[in-house]
């Protein structure tokens, strides 16, 4: 039966497109319908599908980094979360339920499955978030953020104070936006001026 040739290229955990699935069957749509019914596929989002795996919980959600990597077509994006900030010391304590894709090709919000994705679309950014990219992306999006505003700055500088400077230049220079870079500025060249003197 086509249905089951189809199914025996499906690997559980695995998110397909529907371009995937049609080099397997030639009545792709109408399969598709038949594998989302008797629940083989989880459909995401528009085009998507999810093959789930069991464990004794029940059903487990896809990775998010194949996720994305399936939803972008592209392996170059940075998967991250306010979340991460709290890490820092600097006084963010908030939980969000909020995912942040840093990407060359999509921007805008989007669904998939049951998660909400903020796509950014950005010329530049790390393969891996860094405690150096994590601070100046924290002063980036700080008005955003829950908390006190002018609180969690202070204790920016005094936890770059304890960074390489060198290295949060570069983050600086590299993430930055321009209202970033200006905040920067003053406390990059007072660590300069210190570096020098000594």
């Amino acid at each position: 039966m086509k249905l089951d040739q189809l199914k025996s290229h499906l690997t559980k955990g695995e998110v397909y497109r529907r371009a995937d699935l049609a080099q397997w069957s030639k009545s792709v749509d109408r399969h598709v319908e038949q594998l989302v019914a008797d629940g083989t596929l989880q459909k995401l989002a528009p085009g998507m599908y999810y093959v789930p795996k069991e464990t004794v919980f029940g059903k487990t959600p896809p990775n998010e980094e194949i996720l994305v990597r399936r939803f972008l077509k592209d392996d170059r994006f940075l998967l991250t979360s306010p979340n991460s900030y709290n890490g820092l010391g600097v006084g963010t304590t908030q939980l969000y339920n909020k995912r942040i894709v840093y990407n060359h090709k999509r921007h805008g919000e989007f669904k998939l499955g049951n998660r909400n994705f903020s796509f950014r679309k950005k010329p530049h950014f790390p393969q891996k978030a860094t405690q150096e990219f994590l601070l100046v992306d924290l002063v980036n999006n700080l008005d955003t953020l829950a908390e006190d505003q002018d609180y969690v700055l202070k204790n920016v500088f005094t936890k770059a104070s304890t960074m390489d400077t060198n290295k949060l230049k570069q983050s600086v220079s590299d993430y930055g936006n321009v209202k970033t870079k200006k905040l920067f500025e003053p406390f990059i060249l007072n660590s300069e001026q210190s570096h020098y003197a000594r």
